[in-house]
């Protein structure tokens, strides 16, 4: 029905999604001019960085497309409308992800797939088949990692009413560190989003594989392959967060 209602006005969809493209846009323009000035950033060239920004905005569009309206939880919360979602005959959390589907989010998704087709065009990696399979198979954990993240944000928020703010600061702005080499970081903070909140996985263990690059962790090339278990992993442990916190919801009380 959202999608129906998106499309009824053609030419306004077209605009909001072409706004959309170009706000994301920007931020890789902010990149490229970077790179009109030095050659390199943390030892990595323009293509590689593109890489980078290319897998975790793809990921990130498609999490935010299709989960993203999850954030809303608090102000349903707050003005005691999330219960007419429990009188209704379908799971809570599709309802959420479903309402006020914004389709022009799409203009994001297609921002990162081009950027990143771009800088595989590029690179200068030997494409064998694995390399190859990396590439989609990175862009799904990562946008299932978006997603756990997304809905662990939306549950905190059973108990906290207003902590969008904090579950963006993990899924935008984890996205905004992710489109860096993880060399221009301290080695504190790349530690925090490979054990604490694993972001890492998304696109820079795996990425790094591809490209041939050493994690400044030092850790082993094989855990640039654990991506699907870590999304697995944040996935049920996000699906029994939003049990739990459904579970001890009480409504808004008069």
């Amino acid at each position: 029905m959202q999608v129906r209602s998106a499309l009824a006005y053609r030419t306004s969809f077209v605009l909001m999604a072409l706004g959309n493209f170009a706000a994301s846009g920007l931020d890789f323009a902010a990149i490229a001019l970077m790179f009109a000035h030095v050659r390199a950033l943390g030892g990595y060239a323009l293509p590689e960085v593109a890489f980078l920004y290319g897998t975790g905005s793809l990921a990130l569009g498609l999490a935010d497309l299709l989960v993203g309206s999850l954030e809303r939880l608090g102000a349903r919360i707050r003005d005691g409308t999330l219960d007419t979602l429990l009188l209704r005959p379908a799971p809570v959390w599709a309802q959420l992800a479903a309402d006020r589907f914004a389709l022009r989010r799409l203009g994001r998704v297609v921002q990162g797939l081009l950027v990143l087709v771009w800088s595989t065009g590029h690179l200068d990696v030997d494409w064998t088949p694995g390399r190859v399979l990396m590439v989609p198979l990175m862009t799904v954990c990562g946008a299932v990692i978006f997603g756990a993240v997304f809905t662990a944000g939306a549950a905190f928020q059973f108990w906290a009413q207003d902590a969008a703010e904090l579950q963006n600061a993990l899924t935008y702005g984890g996205n905004a560190l992710l489109r860096y080499p993880p060399t221009v970081f301290a080695r504190d903070l790349v530690r925090s989003v490979t054990f604490i909140v694993p972001l890492a996985f998304v696109n820079w263990l795996p990425a790094l594989w591809l490209l041939g690059r050493p994690y400044p962790l030092g850790l082993p090339g094989w855990t640039a392959f654990l991506s699907p278990a870590v999304a697995a992993l944040m996935g049920a442990g996000a699906a029994l967060a939003w049990r739990h916190g459904l579970r001890a919801y009480r409504s808004t009380g008069s």
